[in-house]
């Protein structure tokens, strides 16, 4: 199978997919922390408190755990380009409610809603898998999700100045319905735009069953091992919005929700032992195998890096205008340039992940940024009101880099673990992500930052030792033909 030359500044091909996917998430990414810097501003034309701000964040994150599940199965069956443009468009519905909110029930629905654009990065991951070879797989999903990323950071620097310049009072509600409007309009441009599969592999019959396939009894159990800490998580959740501290949630609703999470997970568990049960009651071919401990460990990962991630995103312009508004006069607009430091690096530090994953293999790289990334959160909280904003900041981009960088090595994984399921891998694992963001934000109501930040370091630090158990993956993948034949297909 030939490949044509990574050709960065092409608009044809596969380049013209990754570009098309990697502004799609740019765009999910703008929306989906619109409200990061201007909460501030909410909080005084609404009058919220403190505590409502923490659960708005928290909210922020909630839905995208089961999100990027269901968007993982929807994209290995119907596609990327149909799901991606469904997605910002229904997406749009929530931003606009957001942007119209009168009170903070308002406010809470659709940010909780809004966690659903998060699921958009599931399903880059799987065009982008499609598209590349392994040779180039590792980059061109660092610059999609790098790129893409940056949006968040692009939101945190604009979107303060484009409300002060619709109007200090009431702007900000302007400034997120406009994200919405282009939102709503990308999603036509990008359906138009793309297709599912390079001419090479269109005409390959690549089964979609409902629920993951599995190789062996082990990873079955592991498998639904792997889904309790999502479901947890959710209850979690719920337990956290039902407390004194935080009391969103009446004890009623808060006994309701958890039956029907682990309800869910029954149903989910069925679903998986059905789909699996007369496969795996008789041997299955060598080359259909795969590891499901790759997808656990990976999880993992993400869990430690992307979680860390969300919830620094999340709190940091907060903490940046606290901890120098005082000794050093920064306002609201400042500390929204400022916590942009802590993305503005996906843009380079991703792909250079996912490119020296190609280079130097998966696993080492992920060693060393996981490392650096440990001692980057240890830095971090040493930060007080005495340091300079220029150490601050050199502190945040060091810390961002190694970030970063590690999760392009995460994703350069994903999509060899198995082609035919790229999504559902890359669903779960970024379902860890969103999970890990949640336990981070939950774990920050209860110790101090720089508490936080240590503990986000010694999460980075244990996570040196699971890695040691992936494997490289293999640089192939295996096709069922339409006359039902196999075909082992090289990617390099």
């Amino acid at each position: 199978m030939s490949f044509t030359p990574f050709k960065l500044l092409s608009m044809r091909g596969k380049t013209k997919v990754l570009h098309m996917s990697w502004i799609a998430f740019f765009i999910s990414f703008v929306i989906w922390f619109n409200h990061a810097s201007l909460l501030v501003l909410i909080q005084q034309d609404l009058g919220i408190s403190e505590t409502q701000i923490e659960i708005l964040l928290l909210l922020n994150v909630a839905l995208t755990i089961p999100a990027r599940v269901i968007t993982g199965m929807l994209v290995d069956r119907f596609g990327a380009k149909i799901s991606y443009s469904v997605l910002l468009a229904v997406c749009s519905i929530p931003c606009f409610m957001f942007a119209m909110a009168e009170n903070f029930t308002e406010l809470a629905w659709s940010r909780f809603l809004l966690g659903f654009i998060g699921a958009g990065f599931v399903v880059g991951v799987r065009i982008i898998g499609d598209w590349f070879p392994a040779s180039q797989v590792g980059t061109a999903e660092g610059i999609y999700a790098g790129w893409g990323n940056f949006g968040s950071a692009v939101a945190a620097i604009f979107l303060p100045g484009l409300a002060f310049y619709f109007g200090a009072e009431h702007g900000w509600r302007s400034a997120i319905a406009l994200t919405g409007v282009i939102a709503l309009i990308y999603s036509v441009i990008y359906y138009f735009s793309v297709e599912n599969l390079p001419p090479e592999i269109a005409a390959l019959k690549t089964r979609r069953p409902m629920a993951m396939e599995v190789t062996s009894i082990r990873d079955l159990f592991l498998y639904m091992l792997s889904l309790v800490p999502l479901y947890a998580t959710i209850s979690l959740l719920a337990w956290k919005l039902s407390t004194p501290a935080t009391p969103v949630l009446t004890d009623g609703w808060n006994l309701a929700i958890h039956a029907v999470v682990w309800l869910l997970f029954l149903i989910h568990v069925f679903q998986l032992v059905n789909n699996n049960a007369d496969r795996l009651s008789q041997p299955i071919a060598s080359i259909h195998h795969y590891q499901y401990r790759q997808v656990f460990i990976l999880a993992i990962a993400y869990l430690v890096t992307f979680g860390s991630k969300l919830a620094v995103l999340s709190m940091l312009p907060m903490f940046f205008f606290k901890t120098f508004n005082e000794t050093q006069g920064t306002s609201m607009l400042d500390a929204g340039f400022l916590a942009s430091s802590f993305v503005v690096t996906n843009v380079i530090a991703r792909p250079a992940g996912g490119w020296l994953s190609d280079k130097i293999g998966r696993k080492l790289s992920l060693y060393l940024f996981v490392a650096g990334l440990a001692g980057g959160y240890w830095l971090m909280a040493m930060i007080s009101p005495q340091w300079s904003i220029t150490i601050t900041v050199a502190v945040t981009l060091l810390c961002s880099i190694f970030m970063q960088a590690a999760e392009g090595a995460i994703f350069a994984f994903v999509p060899l673990v198995k082609r035919a399921i790229t999504g559902e891998v890359a669903g779960i694992v970024g379902a860890y992500g969103n999970a890990g963001a949640i336990v981070y934000l939950i774990l920050l109501t209860f110790v101090s930052t720089s508490q936080f930040f240590l503990i986000l370091g010694l999460s980075c630090f244990l996570l040196l030792g699971l890695i040691y158990y992936l494997e490289e993956p293999k640089n192939y993948i295996t096709e069922i033909m339409p006359d039902g034949s196999l075909l082992k297909i090289a990617l390099d």
